[in-house]
């Protein structure tokens, strides 16, 4: 099977339904939630200045770039349990940044992102848990793919061009988890949209590429014996990705690696102040804090020891530790900078004991749990555990999510905003693609 070709066809001839559309909506309202603050420069970040001086032509690539990293810089954008990454960041900054320059129909973008969603989705099961284990960062390596599909099908190109603009992504996919903790995580969003417009433009420039046997290199090079090829295209669109399991859209501006943990603090601290104790009663008689998790589950959520708000995000001690004493993950205290270090202490009491009894995480990462226990100085224990399901069953309130996002706004321009990311019209769409430029 030329399964390069065999992904080209489903990405030109498939037809996302009304469903598709709907949650393609839901997750641009995300995406201006996450980015609006960045871009706005209502929050530290020294990243995007420094990257403006360095892709400052205002051409096509470097808008997708700059969005790319903006959506991502606050590590506050949607995730997709298929492909283990976060997809609208690359996907919707790349359409985004063409869209700009020569615009398109609005069900055409909504095509191209429900098509971008499932390649990144497909690809994930391809690859296997084990192109994660290996030390890549899906959203850099797999998004550069998925935002190329994105984009062959806005452009609508045949078969033959869809093949070679993949190819020609394909061969350029990489960036490293090892750039987690630093402001080199975000930008490989900006670099993996960069990349699909790259491969977008030489296609429609005529350069010649292989329309076979690409991507099964990669899968096969970035996968160890693990890979499952046939997953990219079997089934395909039954259901559409971007339906079900969906998009994931965060409650907390950290890794999702650490959001059952917070959670379940967060409902140990609300039981201990229910039973009608205080919470400088609770924080001063903590003795010890453990969470356990499958074997693996912390792998993303690696940052044992944060030495700034970024790397705060990553790890486990700080959010249990910050979920505990302010009933939230707040911004502030995972942005750009000095660590809150009022968290600290509490956050040097917290043992990770994987639970060795539990399934790996790599086998299937929907079963992740983390089980906080918390060991008061009089012997008591305080104990919850909660599941990544549990998480996901309560949702997001994305249109709350994007409020919070334009409070620095006059009600005027909310109320615009909030209009044109409905995207229920031509207009709406052409709005906030403008808006959207990095400037």
């Amino acid at each position: 099977m030329n399964l390069t070709a065999a992904l080209a066809e489903r990405i030109v001839h498939s037809q996302p339904d009304a469903a598709a559309h709907d949650a393609a909506r839901e997750g641009v309202r995300d995406f201006l939630a996450v980015s609006w603050p960045v871009l706005q420069a209502q929050v530290p970040d020294s990243g995007l200045p420094a990257l403006r001086s360095v892709y400052h032509d205002g051409s096509v690539r470097s808008q997708a770039l700059l969005l790319g990293y903006a959506s991502h810089a606050l590590d506050y954008d949607d995730f997709h349990a298929d492909f283990r990454g976060h997809p609208s960041v690359v996907i919707l900054s790349a359409l985004f940044a063409w869209q700009q320059q020569q615009p398109s129909t609005l069900d055409d973008f909504l095509d191209a992102y429900a098509i971008g969603v499932e390649v990144a989705g497909r690809l994930g099961l391809a690859v296997s848990q084990q192109h994660y284990a290996l030390g890549n960062h899906n959203t850099a390596t797999l998004g550069t793919l998925a935002a190329a599909a994105a984009l062959a099908r806005l452009l609508v190109l045949d078969v033959a061009a869809t093949a070679t603009l993949m190819g020609i992504a394909t061969t350029q996919a990489s960036g490293l988890r090892a750039q987690f903790g630093s402001a080199v995580k975000p930008l490989h969003a900006g670099f993996a949209a960069e990349r699909a417009i790259t491969s977008a433009q030489l296609t429609l420039a005529g350069f010649d590429g292989k329309q076979e046997g690409v991507i099964e290199a990669f899968i096969a090079a970035t996968s160890n014996d693990q890979s499952q090829p046939g997953k990219l295209i079997e089934n395909w669109a039954v259901p559409w990705r971007i339906v079900a399991p969906g998009l994931e859209f965060k409650p907390f501006p950290t890794c999702a690696g650490t959001h059952s943990a917070a959670e379940a603090a967060r409902i140990l601290r609300q039981q201990w102040l229910a039973s009608g104790e205080t919470l400088d009663a609770l924080l001063e008689n903590i003795s010890d804090i453990s969470v356990a998790f499958p074997p693996g589950g912390d792998i993303a959520a690696s940052v044992r020891v944060p030495t700034n708000g970024i790397e705060a995000r990553f790890s486990l001690e700080y959010t249990i530790a910050a979920m505990l004493m302010y009933d939230d993950l707040r911004l502030q205290d995972f942005a750009e900078g000095d660590l809150n270090q009022a968290v600290m202490p509490l956050a040097a009491k917290v043992r990770r004991t994987p639970d060795e009894t539990a399934p790996p995480d790599a086998i299937n990462p929907a079963l992740r749990f983390h089980l906080v226990t918390l060991s008061l100085k009089n012997g008591t224990q305080l104990q919850h555990r909660r599941t990544r399901q549990q998480s996901l069953a309560d949702g997001v309130n994305v249109t709350a999510k994007l409020r919070a996002a334009l409070r620095q706004e006059t009600a005027q321009r909310q109320q615009q905003l909030l209009a044109c990311a409905e995207l229920r019209s031509p207009a709406d769409l052409a709005s906030l693609s403008q808006l959207l430029r990095v400037q």
